[in-house]
């Protein structure tokens, strides 16, 4: 019979290998072999978006006449206008859109569904436009959403 082995907070394997993930000739991480090659490849797809998106703002501002330095602007309004919005009527537009497909309804089926929550076709369309949400919606929007109505306020204030 073997003894058990004592658990210490501090180990190493000797046969668990990892590989160095290397930036611009410096070691900046190691990664476990299978992880390695998806991760380097995933970060090299981000430099090469970047530096695309740069590319393409550099020449839209030299066919409209205007300097080149204001490429590095003019991309992160780019870049900021696709984040997702962690506040606002904007995150909870984008949580209507979550429910919508763990729900797996059409934008009719999910237009239906609100309704019998008391949230109308219109009141919806406006929530997607961005216009700002009624205090009266929130209640309707917590039971849609499957959450508490405090819970959707603070993510409506973006304090959660």
């Amino acid at each position: 019979m073997t003894k058990p082995r004592q658990s210490f907070a501090w180990e190493f394997n000797p046969k668990d290998p990892y590989v160095p993930i290397v930036y611009e000739g410096k070691v900046m991480g190691f990664s476990k072999f299978e992880c390695a090659n998806q991760m380097v490849d995933i970060l090299n797809q981000d430099e090469k978006l970047h530096k695309a998106l740069y590319l393409a703002c550099y020449d839209l501002i030299a066919r409209s006449g205007g300097s080149s330095a204001n490429v590095n602007e003019l991309m992160q309004q780019y870049l900021a206008k696709v984040e997702k919005p962690r506040s606002g009527t904007g995150a909870i537009a984008l949580l209507l859109h979550d429910r919508q497909a763990e729900l797996d309804l059409t934008d009719e089926e999910f237009a239906k569904f609100c309704d019998t929550f008391r949230l109308s076709r219109s009141e919806l369309k406006r929530i997607y436009s961005g216009e700002d949400i009624e205090h009266s919606q929130l209640a309707p929007l917590s039971r849609i959403l499957g959450c508490s109505t405090d819970d959707l306020i603070e993510a409506w204030k973006g304090e959660g």
